[in-house]
């Protein structure tokens, strides 16, 4: 990461006002991140900074796809992904997190790295639920081998035989009720 690496915004170098920066986000940068689940992706990031003397307020539009295993079948599937998040960095003396949405940093700091705050707004942006879509037809799109065995081991064809003792059991009390 050498002096031209693009997360590094020039704090010092940047005058009071409003400032933008867009990156395109793809493979090569996800990859700098062993603990994330995405691989793959392309996704644009707008940063729009409004630096004043003691803070600088930045803006973070994102929107894209990225790619990530299926909930259901484990598959790659490509997600879209769209939001806004905002982060404060207010100048003080040394490096402290306040909250999600304000980071202290060292008046002294030349540069601010936003590569870990970027990817962690597009894990953020990711849907809890991530399957294929289904076709036109309501078929669902995931790996059919792998909902072939699904159904095998969950036993979706067949009733728990545990639900009709339970059930029996429901029935004779309902009987010995109404005979008091």
């Amino acid at each position: 990461m050498g002096t031209l690496d693009p997360f590094l915004i020039p704090v010092t170098g940047l005058k009071p006002g409003n400032h933008l920066f867009d990156f395109r986000i793809d493979a090569s940068f996800f990859s700098q991140f062993e603990y994330g689940e995405i691989k793959e992706g392309l996704v644009e990031v707008r940063l729009e900074i409004m630096k004043e003397a003691k803070h600088m307020d930045i803006n973070f539009h994102i929107k894209g796809k990225v790619v990530v295993p299926c909930d259901r079948c484990s598959d790659p599937v490509m997600i879209s992904i769209e939001g806004d998040r905002k982060l404060i960095a207010k100048f003080g003396n040394e490096y402290q997190e306040v909250s999600d949405e304000i980071q202290i940093i060292p008046d002294t700091v030349n540069r601010f790295d936003v590569r870990s705050y970027i990817f962690e707004y597009i894990q953020l942006l990711i849907p809890q639920k991530r399957e294929h879509q289904t076709d036109h037809n309501g078929v669902s799109q995931c790996n059919p081998e792998v909902l072939k065995k699904l159904r095998e081991l969950t036993g979706e064809h067949r009733p728990d035989p545990r639900w009709e003792i339970l059930g029996q059991y429901r029935e004779s009390i309902k009987i010995h009720h109404k005979k008091q």
